[in-house]
């Protein structure tokens, strides 16, 4: 039985997959809802920003190459809207994959630059962090 313990308390996360990539996008959004998240796919950068407004997700894992906003457009935008407030950005990129690429996306807002195809373990390796509540923390508050 549990105890008073609450060491194996998890946070359900809000994510936001924006990847025009629609096989890539579902079966990410399958594996992160396996594992008790709530997922939301957007289809185009500028459908990213407007889901995020609504869903106001915990983490965001945008393509830098979409349609309608650039991933770039979308991490700059959340990291203008939210300031150190904003989710944690993910990028994934199969064409902007150079050194200098990463140093852009870095400028833009985003946490992580990981290249496609990525291995869903990496994503899950970096979003574990905020599933597990911090001593101390706050439980969400409804708004």
């Amino acid at each position: 039985m549990g105890g008073g313990d609450s060491t194996g308390v998890r946070h359900r996360l809000r994510i936001l997959i924006a990847d025009d990539d629609r096989d890539t996008a579902t079966t990410l959004a399958m594996l992160l809802r396996d594992a008790g998240d709530e997922v939301q796919v957007a289809l185009r950068g500028d459908e990213a920003l407007e889901a995020s407004r609504l869903f106001r997700p915990d983490v965001v894992i945008a393509d830098v190459n979409i349609p309608g906003e650039s991933g770039y457009a979308v991490a700059r935008e959340l990291r203008e809207r939210h300031g150190q407030l904003a989710p944690l950005l993910i990028a994934i990129s199969g064409v902007w994959t150079k050194a200098s690429d990463r140093l852009v996306g870095r400028a833009a807002g985003f946490d992580h630059y990981l290249l496609k195809p990525c291995d869903p373990n990496e994503i899950t390796s970096l979003i574990e962090p905020l599933r597990t509540p911090r001593r101390g923390a706050k439980p969400d508050a409804a708004s």
